[in-house]
C-alpha cells in the first residue's frame, strides 16, 4: 500500500517529492525517505516516522539535485526496522542508484534464496532489495537493460521508481495492480506519483496514468521521455484502492474515488430494509459512502462519531486489548446525538472484526437504541498477497464466519455487505479488477 514519487528536471526536486509524500501520507506512516541525484552522486535521507517529522527546511536543503525519488512505508506489525525504510540506495559498477517500490513480489523468496546461493548479502527483509541485487549482478552493459532484465525476474504487483545520476526510470507491473500517475510540474519538470492528490497539492498537471507493463525513461535536461511497453496483461487495478486506500480526492484510472465511494453507498442503500433515524459514518473512510447512502434514502447524515486526528503513533504491539484502546483514542461517539436513536453505521470494510465490535460497543454505551452496520465492500475472505497487509485466513473474520455469525460477533442489530457484483457495478463494469480479498482469484501466478 506504500506511496512512491519520482521527480526529474526540477531545481526543486526534493521539495516537490516532500510535498507529494506529505499528500500521500495516508498510504504509509511507518517510515519515509527521499533520495536525490545531483548529477554525480545520490544522497538519501530516511527515517522512521511521518514525513513532517523526518524532513525540515534544513535537511531538505542538503538534498540538492534535479532528480528525486521518495517513499512512504505502510505500517506492518513486527517489521519496523529502519533498514526496511526506502528508498534503497546502493553503489554498483554503473555508479549510484536508488530504488523505491510499492507492491509485493510473490516470487520474493525464490529470487532471494538464489541470490544468497550466489553470494549476495542482504541488509533488509524487503523484496525491493532483490531488484537492487539483480541490477548489480546483471551482465548487461547499461542500467536500462539491467533494470529490464531485473523486471523480467519479478512476478507480482509493483510500481518502481529508479534513480541514477542522470536518469529516472519508472515501471508498473503488467497488470497495473497498484496505481501510478504521470504529471507535469509548473517549472517544466516531470513527476510520477502513486496518487493524483499529490499533483493537486503542488499544482502539477496530470498527463496520464502509467500504463500496465510500461517502462518510462526520463533523462536529465531532456524534455522528452521514452516509453517502452515491456509486457501487458488484461489490467487489474486493485479494487481496494477505491474501497479504502486512495484519498477521496484522487483520480484512479480516470475515476473519482469520492464519486465511486458515493456509488458504493447508494448500492448499500438499495438493499437496506430497516428503519433508521439517521446515518452515521465511521470517520474518515466511511464518510463518502455514507453521503451516498443518506442521499439515496433521503435520511439525515450525522457526524455522531468524532475522530481525534492528533492521536499519533503509539508504538505498541497490536494486541487485542491495545487495539480496543486505539479505537477509543481515535473515535468518540456523541451521546447527545445518539441517545435513544436507531442508526445505520457505514464503514468501508470489516477485516478482523475487532474495530467494528468496539465501535458498536461505544455507540451502545452512548445510548444508541438500535445499530445497523452497513459495509461498503464485500466480505473479506482471502489474504491479499499483492501489497496489502491483510491478515491470514485465521484472522479474517469473514473467512471463518458467515454474515449472521459476524453480526453476532460485532453485536450489531443487522449487518449488510455489498456483493462483489455490486462493488464492481459501483466502480464500473467496463474493466476487470483485482478482487482477491473477496473472491480469492490469485491471478498473478508464481
Amino acid at each position: 500500500m506504500c506511496a512512491v514519487v519520482g521527480v526529474i528536471n526540477s531545481k526543486n526536486a526534493s521539495t516537490y517529492a516532500y510535498y507529494a509524500l506529505f499528500a500521500m501520507q495516508h498510504r504509509g506512516q511507518e517510515a519515509s525517505g527521499i533520495s536525490v541525484s545531483n548529477g554525480k552522486n545520490i544522497k538519501t535521507i530516511k527515517a522512521k516516522g511521518e514525513v513532517s517529522q523526518i524532513f525540515n527546511p534544513h535537511n531538505l536543503q542538503t538534498l540538492q539535485g534535479e532528480i528525486a525519488i521518495g517513499h512512504n512505508r505502510y505500517s506492518t506489525a513486527g517489521n519496523s526496522s529502519l533498514d526496511d525504510a526506502q528508498p534503497i540506495a546502493a553503489n554498483c559498477v554503473l555508479g549510484d542508484i536508488a530504488l523505491a517500490h510499492n507492491g509485493n513480489l510473490v516470487n520474493k523468496q525464490e529470487i532471494r534464496n538464489q541470490l544468497i546461493q550466489d553470494g549476495a548479502i542482504f541488509q533488509t527483509h524487503m523484496d525491493t532489495e532483490n531488484v537492487v541485487h539483480l541490477i548489480a549482478r546483471s551482465k548487461k552493459e547499461n542500467l536500462q537493460d539491467r533494470f529490464i532484465e531485473s523486471l523480467n525476474n519479478c512476478i507480482g504487483a509493483y510500481c518502481f521508481v529508479l534513480a541514477s545520476k542522470d536518469k529516472l526510470y519508472v515501471a508498473r507491473d503488467p497488470y497495473g495492480v497498484r496505481p501510478l500517475s504521470l504529471g507535469r510540474l509548473k517549472d517544466g519538470g516531470y513527476i510520477v506519483a502513486s496518487e493524483t492528490c499529490a499533483f493537486d497539492l503542488i499544482e502539477a498537471e496530470f498527463i496520464r496514468d502509467v500504463k500496465p507493463g510500461e517502462l518510462i525513461i526520463f533523462t536529465q535536461g531532456n524534455d522528452q521521455f521514452e516509453s517502452i511497453q515491456l509486457e501487458a496483461k488484461t489490467p487489474r487495478i486493485c479494487a481496494f484502492e477505491y474501497v479504502y486506500f486512495a484519498r477521496p480526492d484522487s483520480i484512479v484510472e480516470g475515476k473519482s474515488v469520492y464519486e465511486i465511494r458515493k456509488k458504493m453507498g447508494e448500492s448499500l442503500a438499495r438493499k437496506f430494509s430497516y428503519k433508521a433515524d439517521f446515518v452515521v459514518p465511521v470517520p474518515d473512510s466511511g464518510v463518502s459512502a455514507a453521503i451516498g447512502f443518506a442521499q439515496y434514502l433521503k435520511i439525515p447524515l450525522e457526524m455522531a462519531i468524532v475522530r481525534n486526528h492528533y492521536v499519533g503513533r503509539t508504538f505498541i504491539e497490536p494486541t487485542q486489548e491495545l487495539r480496543n484502546l486505539k479505537v477509543k483514542l481515535k473515535l468518540n461517539p456523541m451521546r447527545k446525538v445518539l441517545e435513544g436513536k436507531e442508526i445505520v453505521v457505514i464503514d468501508d470494510s470489516i477485516v478482523r472484526g475487532t474495530t467494528s465490535k468496539k465501535i458498536v460497543s461505544l455507540l451502545r454505551a452512548a445510548g444508541a437504541k438500535k445499530i445497523h452496520l452497513a459495509v461498503a465492500c464485500p466480505e473479506i475472505k482471502f489474504p491479499d498477497i499483492y501489497g496489502i497487509d491483510t491478515p491470514t485466513f485465521e484472522e479474517l473474520i469473514s473467512a471463518n464466519k458467515n454474515i449472521e455469525e459476524v453480526r453476532k460477533h460485532v453485536e450489531a442489530d443487522s449487518l449488510t455487505f455489498l456483493s462483489i457484483e455490486e462493488l464492481v457495478g459501483s466502480i464500473g463494469n467496463e474493466r476487470q479488477y483485482s478482487l482477491i480479498s473477496f473472491d480469492g482469484d490469485y491471478f498473478i501466478k508464481n
